[in-house]
């Protein structure tokens, strides 16, 4: 018996109670807000090779480093900044994705101001509805896609960074851009409902 169907979610959500209640609450969830689109754009960058779990505990500490993920504050951060956040023991201590997030929030305004928001500009490489896949195992689900591929070279246009295909696809995962819950879970249906 799969791990899937002795739980009824994704394997993934089993090993961590922080995994768990993101998975049963949040991951999948369809998502219009330009600033929550920016702050799940800025972790999954942070969480390149780390796990994701790492990242959900340090969820609060990136709040609160950032101002809330607030892209025009963020954005004015400056090298003294960079040198507080680096000693911020709440944040994965990266100068490179420190630096990211910055970058980040100056195209994400940029972006912003040239199309008039970053939610839809997202959304519409999926048509502007959820893509809902129906996965048999987590085997199955790639790890991007043309889709996320497509997004990830007009985002590395754009200016920003720690966007590779594959942290982007994991963007669109958590965003609800695509319903990637494997089918034997629960969430796929609740999800699926929320399009």
């Amino acid at each position: 018996m799969s791990d899937q169907a002795e739980t009824g979610r994704c394997a993934w959500a089993t090993a961590d109670a922080l995994n768990l209640e993101y998975h049963d609450r949040e991951w999948g969830v369809p998502l219009h807000d330009d600033q929550g689109l920016f702050e799940l754009l800025c972790l999954e960058g942070a969480q390149a090779g780390l796990s994701w779990t790492t990242i959900l505990r340090k969820r609060d500490g990136y709040r609160r480093a950032f101002a809330g993920f607030d892209p025009a504050t963020a954005a004015a951060f400056d090298e003294a900044d960079i040198e507080r956040l680096l000693a911020d023991p709440g944040i994965v201590r990266n100068r490179a994705k420190v630096r990211s997030v910055i970058a980040n929030a100056q195209a994400f305004l940029r972006l912003s101001d040239e199309l008039g928001g970053f939610n839809d500009h997202a959304w519409s490489f999926v048509g502007g509805q959820p893509v809902q896949n129906r996965w048999e195992g987590m085997g199955t689900i790639p790890a991007e896609t043309d889709v996320s591929r497509a997004l990830s070279r007009d985002l590395k246009r754009r200016g920003f960074s720690f966007v590779g295909p594959t942290i982007v696809y994991a963007f669109m995962q958590s965003a609800g851009m695509v319903n990637d819950h494997v089918v034997d879970c629960f969430r796929h249906a609740e999800v699926a409902e929320l399009a």
